[in-house]
């Protein structure tokens, strides 16, 4: 197992901050620094420690919530509560998969599994996510089709939805459901932006096929993993 894999399978972070950690020399195996994030590791034969502290392979937990707004995606933030914060299980050091900005809400996946993390994280894997979001004036099929084409929000590559779609709902046609794989940073609200729209409530609606129906805001529910694989994968609500 790589040594970030093995990080972030102990609830340490993601793969991608476990590598910072790993490059940050906090980590040693058998006694020795090791600053590869890649460096191969054997979990029943190494002993790894972070900051001095032996790490073990955490039983993995998954948890379902519905996000709500005035939350960070994070562990820990100085200014404002984190969506760890909404979970009792804080000795499993979960982590969010993904991200909601801080005024967004909806369905959000928290698990200390990393390589969970990254099959549903990375791109080739193209798992959809569906938004409702509410814009401040109402938007015409002009607007719609040139949303549709997509906008360049980083320097040459174009970022469109696979999906935009008006919904049948109060105030008319100023709520839209938009699908999207690879999630930007603040993607729809800043394609929102270059369509000359603001967005005013961003609703995730759906992970793959698991759809949030029940959950109140700020209600959560626990998994096991094959609940949740089959939920994403073959279709469910939460």
């Amino acid at each position: 197992m790589r040594l970030n894999a093995f990080l972030s399978s102990c609830g340490v972070a993601s793969r991608r901050k476990s590598e910072v950690i790993i490059l940050s020399g906090r980590v040693q195996v058998n006694g020795k620094i090791v600053l590869a994030p890649f460096f191969d590791v054997e979990p029943d034969k190494d002993t790894i420690t972070l900051d001095h502290k032996k790490l073990t392979l955490s039983e993995h937990v998954y948890y379902v919530i519905n996000k709500p707004t005035g939350y960070v995606c994070a562990a820990s933030d100085k200014y404002d509560p984190v969506v760890i914060d909404l979970i009792p299980d804080k000795e499993k050091r979960i982590y969010p998969v993904g991200r909601l900005d801080r005024e967004s809400e909806g369905l959000l996946i928290l698990t200390n599994d990393g390589n969970f993390t990254q099959s549903i994280l990375h791109p080739s894997k193209e798992i959809r996510k569906e938004y409702e979001a509410l814009l401040n004036v109402p938007i015409n099929e002009k607007q719609l089709a040139r949303w549709k084409k997509g906008f360049e929000l980083q320097e040459g590559r174009i970022s469109a939805p696979i999906s935009i779609n008006v919904m049948k709902k109060d105030p008319a046609n100023q709520w839209i459901s938009i699908v999207i794989v690879e999630g930007l940073k603040r993607e729809i609200r800043l394609m929102a932006k270059q369509a000359g729209f603001n967005v005013q409530k961003l609703i995730r609606r759906k992970i793959g096929k698991m759809k949030l129906e029940k959950l109140n805001s700020g209600e959560f529910v626990n998994l096991s993993f094959s609940e949740l694989y089959t939920k994403i994968f073959n279709g469910g609500i939460v």
